[in-house]
Formats: structure tokens, C-alpha cells, sequence
């Protein structure tokens, strides 16, 4: 194989694993965000939760950001196009986005309840929507997106993004991403806070992973009959970023299976993810916060490499013009530039993740209400 082919399959890869990063911290981040409000019952509680992430918060974006950079520069294709289809859905991503720091500043600023009850609210907003979106995201690709290209390259839409957004398939997606957020925010606070607020935390993160494993279970079924998307002729590995030509693809139902009845090994994924939701929960049950905090990261990583064992080699298919579908092989960047990022990466994320292992392991142990309430430099 070629060595542009292999950089294409191994960035392909690298966009996997920053996408299970951004899931599993992200997500843990926005999972106590949306459970703000019930695991704390007065002010005190609530400022003890937000201070269990406040010091990790900001540097979990991280995932976030290098995912993004990482479909800008490895996936520029992709990264125009999808921006462009999904517009609507990244602005209102986006803007719920900001509104998490914001609240992070200004919720203990005024020592008043409805200013900070107003407050909690936006963390509740800020949490569940950005991962209903996140996970949406991946339904809808799922069932591919209308758009094609024209014969100067210039992509046009084809279907209005309400069309899209809010179909059944990527409702239940985009709930079983806030499912398992929530799952992954109740282990970080049953982690870090007592009792009254890790008791209730258990009991949502408990009941956030059986609802994942369940919708999991749900959409795997649904895939089966789901419309699908299959390389029906050769294709070229190596080809040029040039979507308009090279590649011949069908929508089948239940193409999406395709790659698992070829591989049954493949099976072991959603095994695992299923496994990791349930087994955690039972952890969780018995105490073991811990344990259950690594078999949410297992769940995650589950799950997104069903998805993407699942579509491989498709990253956004076209439902309008199929053979136009943005595929690895399509939509990379050149071999000079995907060479120069492992590079890049190869320095750079496994220093991210030291830094990131050093923060939690200086900044561990429990977090006490009463010192909360006491500091006031806290959130």
C-alpha cells in the first residue's frame, strides 16, 4: 500500500481516538453541567459541583479544539463542506458553548437567587445541548446528508438542516450521547464530592448508563434496516482529494453492516461498548467510582468505533449524488501535509495527556462543601 494511503488510514484513525477524547472529557464536563441542578439542592451543593470541574474544564476543551483542527487540516474537504451543510447546527453549537465559561464567571459574582438560579439554568442548557448535538451529529450522518457537488467543486445543499436534525434516528443518537454524558459527569462527581451530592449522582449516572447501553442496543437494531451506504467498484486508496470522480457508491439497506458481515471480529466493538455501559453501572452500584469512570471512557470508545468501523471508508456520505460521497480516500489532505501533523501529533498528544494526567492527580480528593463555601476565590 502506499504511503499516502497508509497516512490517510492512519489519520483516519486519529480522528477516532479525538473523538473519543472529546466524548469522554467533554462529555464529563457537560454531564455535571446538565445535572447541576439535581444533584445540588441549594447554592452550597451546586458551587461544590461546579469547583469538582472548574479547575479541569477549560483544559478538556482541548479535545474539542484539536478535534476541529484535526478535520481543518487533516480533512479540509470534509471540514469545508460539513461546516457549510451543518451550519446552522455549529452556530447554535457554538453559542451554547460560550455560554458555559460565561456562567463559570459570573454565577457567584451577585449573592442573589435568581441571578444565580438564572445561572444554573444556562449550565443545564450549556451541557445537554452541545452533546444531544454532538451525537445528533452522528445520526444524521448516518442516514447521509443532501448535498453534491458541482462541476467547479462547489458543494450545494440540498435539504433544509430542519429536515435533518431532529428525524427520529438522530433524536435517539443525540440522547444516548447525553445519556452517556451523564453517566460520565455523575462518576467524575461521585469521584470528587460526599454525600448528599454523591448519592444522587450515583443514582443519575446509574440509570444514564443503562439508558446508553439501551438506546445503543436500539440504534444498532435500527442500523440493520437503516438505508446505507456500499463501494460497489474499485477505488484507489491513493486517489486525489477530488470527490467528483474515482469512486462508485450504492445505498443499500442495511449497508451499514456491510463491514461487519465481512469481518465479524468487528463485533467485539459494540461488545464492548454495550459491556463497558452495563458493567459500569454495576460498578457504580457497588461503590467502585474509579472503575466506572475507566468503563465510561471503554463505552465511548465503543461506541464511536462502531460508528466508525461501520461507515468506513465513508465520512459524509451524499444522499443526493452517492458517487459524490465524502469518503478517507477523498477528502484528505496531501501526503506533505498529513505526514508533517503525525509529526506534529505524535509530539504534542502525548504531552497533552501527561499535562492533563498531572492536573487530576494534583488536583485529586474530595471536594468538601463547607471549604467551598468558606473560599471565596472558589466558583
Amino acid at each position: 500500500m502506499e504511503l499516502y494511503a497508509i497516512l490517510k488510514i492512519v489519520w483516519a484513525v486519529m480522528l477516532g481516538v479525538l473523538f473519543i477524547g472529546l466524548g469522554t472529557m467533554v462529555g464529563m464536563d457537560m454531564g455535571v453541567g446538565t445535572l447541576l441542578r439535581f444533584v445540588g439542592r441549594n447554592d452550597a451543593e451546586r458551587r461544590t459541583a461546579l469547583n469538582i470541574i472548574g479547575p479541569h474544564w477549560d483544559g478538556n476543551q482541548v479535545w474539542f479544539i484539536l478535534g476541529g483542527g484535526a478535520i481543518f487540516a487533516a480533512f479540509p474537504t470534509l471540514y469545508g463542506t460539513s461546516f457549510s451543510v451543518f451550519y446552522v447546527v455549529m452556530i447554535t453549537l457554538l453559542f451554547s458553548m460560550i455560554l458555559r465559561p460565561v456562567a463559570f464567571e459570573y454565577r457567584s459574582k451577585a449573592d442573589s437567587k435568581l441571578w444565580r438560579a438564572s445561572w444554573d439554568w444556562v449550565f443545564l442548557v450549556s451541557g445537554f445541548v452541545p452533546m444531544f448535538i454532538y451525537g445528533a451529529a452522528f445520526g444524521n450522518i448516518l442516514e447521509g446528508v443532501g448535498y453534491h457537488f458541482g462541476w467547479t467543486g462547489q458543494y450545494y445543499q440540498d435539504e433544509s438542516f430542519l429536515s435533518y436534525l431532529l428525524n427520529p434516528f438522530a433524536v435517539l443518537c443525540g440522547f444516548m450521547s447525553v445519556s452517556l454524558s451523564i453517566y460520565q459527569g455523575g462518576a467524575m462527581l461521585m469521584l470528587r464530592a460526599d454525600n448528599p451530592i454523591w448519592a444522587r449522582a450515583r443514582h443519575y449516572a446509574i440509570a444514564g448508563g443503562i439508558f446508553a447501553a439501551i438506546l445503543f442496543v436500539a440504534g444498532g437494531i435500527w442500523m440493520q434496516f437503516l438505508p446505507g451506504f456500499v463501494m460497489t467498484g474499485p477505488v484507489n486508496p491513493a486517489m486525489p482529494a477530488n470527490p467528483l470522480h474515482g469512486q462508485s457508491v450504492a445505498i443499500v439497506a442495511g449497508g451499514w453492516m456491510h463491514n461487519f458481515r465481512h469481518h465479524p471480529a468487528l463485533w467485539l466493538l459494540p461488545l464492548m461498548g454495550v459491556g463497558c455501559m452495563l458493567a459500569g453501572s454495576a460498578m457504580l452500584a457497588a461503590g467502585r467510582t474509579v472503575v466506572a469512570w475507566w468503563l465510561g471512557l471503554g463505552a465511548w470508545a465503543g461506541t464511536i468505533t462502531t460508528v466508525g468501523c461501520a461507515m468506513f471508508p465513508f465520512l459524509m456520505p451524499s444522499s443526493t449524488v452517492p458517487n459524490q460521497s465524502l469518503t478517507v480516500w477523498n477528502s484528505t489532505a496531501s501526503e506533505y501535509g498529513l505526514g508533517c501533523m503525525l509529526a506534529v501529533a505524535a509530539i504534542f498528544v502525548p504531552i497533552i495527556l501527561s499535562y492533563t494526567s498531572w492536573c487530576y492527580y494534583v488536583m485529586r480528593g474530595k471536594v468538601h462543601t463547607a471549604d467551598v463555601v468558606n473560599d471565596t476565590h472558589s466558583y
